[in-house]
């Protein structure tokens, strides 16, 4: 078997899979501790009772919201705080008896959807997840492709291209401050507690983000507002990337990537800002939805 983690900001997902044929044989879901030894008990005690329901032992993959630094071995650049500067990998090994391979989340996803998903056959993918955070992977030729420093599809801590200034006297300039330090980075506009954040500052109401899209199908003008915004922001965003990467398909995942409206409205507006006249890249919702991040960590072992 292959037993894949998807661990996310809010939800830690298990899947284990059949190591021959990819058939998924257990799923399960439960919300993230948010502390580190929590992490590690957490993810322990899952493999655990997958294994005991399986009645067999599996290899282990872990997709994350960061990365491992090649230099010091330890977890950074994840909006799950709690778990960075860490030896996540050697603490879950020696808590499960064996090697766990840790993968980026983004990383997880794209390669899943560039495997057998929307992305299928495509020579470049750039898979987004828009979420508790925003980050991608990129994928090559079936490769994911984690660059020199292991930072491949780091766009979520660019600055939100060509900012400009709002209505009611509103700026994007310089931003919201990001958990990494700095100020105007993608994910505190794109990412599902942005898009919160950014409709409370206009109205003066607190809404999830799933309530405050349901509004803007309702006609409610300040979602409205707030949903056509994100849109231009996030055509902005990926009209960035395309410029530099230049993908034949852009896959959204993560809870932000559901919205429907995004599949039209935004390739009907990045091309005012990408470098070209026309632009063929595809934008697509994932094949295996939810499921693409914890079946690409099941994938991470050969």
């Amino acid at each position: 078997m292959r037993i894949g983690i998807d661990l996310g900001g809010t939800k830690t997902e298990i899947v284990a899979l059949d190591a021959a044929s990819g058939r998924e044989l257990y799923r399960r879901r439960v919300p993230t501790e948010r502390t580190y030894e929590g992490v590690v008990r957490g993810v322990r005690d899952l493999v655990i009772a997958a294994e005991k329901v399986l009645q067999g032992t599996a290899s282990v993959g872990v997709g994350i919201p960061g990365s491992l630094s090649p230099a010091t071995g330890l977890i950074r650049n994840a909006n799950s705080t709690w778990i960075n500067g860490k030896p996540l990998d050697r603490d879950l090994r020696d808590a499960l008896g064996r090697e766990v391979r840790l993968e980026n989340d983004a990383n997880c996803f794209a390669v899943s959807e560039a495997h057998d998903g929307a992305s299928a056959g495509a020579t470049v993918v750039f898979g987004v997840i828009l979420g508790t955070g925003t980050g991608a992977g990129i994928v090559v030729n079936g490769r994911s492709m984690r660059g020199a420093n292991g930072i491949g599809g780091e766009w979520g801590h660019n600055s939100l291209p060509w900012p400009r200034s709002l209505e009611n006297g509103r700026d994007e300039r310089p931003g919201r401050l990001c958990y990494c330090g700095k100020w105007g980075c993608i994910e505190t506009w794109l990412s599902g507690p942005g898009f919160e954040a950014d409709y409370f500052h206009s109205t003066d109401e607190h809404h999830p983000a799933k309530e405050i899209i349901d509004l803007a199908a309702s006609g409610m003008e300040d979602a409205r507002k707030a949903l056509a915004l994100y849109t231009d922001r996030l055509a902005r965003s990926l009209a960035h990337v395309i410029n530099i990467l230049d993908p034949d398909v852009i896959v959204l995942g993560g809870g932000m990537g559901k919205i429907s409206s995004l599949y039209d409205d935004v390739p009907r507006q990045w091309g005012r800002y990408a470098f070209s006249d026309s632009v063929c890249t595809a934008l697509r919702p994932p094949l295996h939805g939810d499921a693409s991040g914890v079946r690409g960590a099941a994938w991470l072992w050969p």
